[in-house]
């Protein structure tokens, strides 16, 4: 049991940096591209999918290292999955578990056995996270965006520049309570 805890740890860990790291140089990328390019919010999906391929390929490398031995077993459940072989311990297995653990999907097709069973909670939990993380940075991205064209137009519209005061008088903020 303490080898799948350390090698889960090691997962969430490494998960949660390359996520980390990859929203970072996104959020950097995208300031320096948001003038030349038409629609960087879909360059920031992207980006952000990518990242979370290699968060699956970070635990399907876990359930690899990890599975028929004495931690657990991934086994098939249903009828289709035997009789195509069911989990051969190719790598295509290990992803497409990973896949369906991370997004808490949850097909059903294939289950872990023992302790493997503690990976595959964590991998959820750890892909739900990360997932709402996603979709507050872009959400957050899509603002500043928004934002900043409409602060553009204002501006255009006005004569002029922005973030002027008459740009700023345009959109008056609201007195926030102490």
């Amino acid at each position: 049991m303490l080898m799948v805890l350390l090698v889960t740890a090691l997962c969430v860990v490494t998960s949660v940096i390359l996520h980390c790291q990859a929203l970072l140089h996104l959020s950097d990328w995208l300031k320096k591209q948001l003038r030349r390019r038409r629609y960087p919010i879909v360059i920031g999906v992207f980006g952000a999918l990518a990242a979370h391929m290699a968060e699956v390929a970070i635990f399907a490398l876990g359930y690899d290292f990890l599975d028929d031995t004495r931690y657990g077993r991934l086994v098939p459940l249903t009828m289709d999955t035997m009789e195509s072989g069911g989990v051969t311990g190719a790598s295509s297995d290990y992803w497409y578990y990973s896949f369906v653990s991370y997004t808490s999907l949850g097909f059903g097709d294939i289950v872990p056995t023992g302790a493997l069973r503690y990976m595959t909670a964590v991998e959820t939990l750890t892909g739900l996270v990360l997932i709402a993380w996603t979709a507050s940075f872009l959400y957050m991205q899509m603002l500043r965006i928004f934002r900043e064209d409409h602060t553009l137009e204002d501006s255009l519209s006005s004569g002029s520049h922005v973030g002027s005061q008459s740009a700023q008088q345009k959109n008056p903020q609201p007195d926030r309570p102490n």
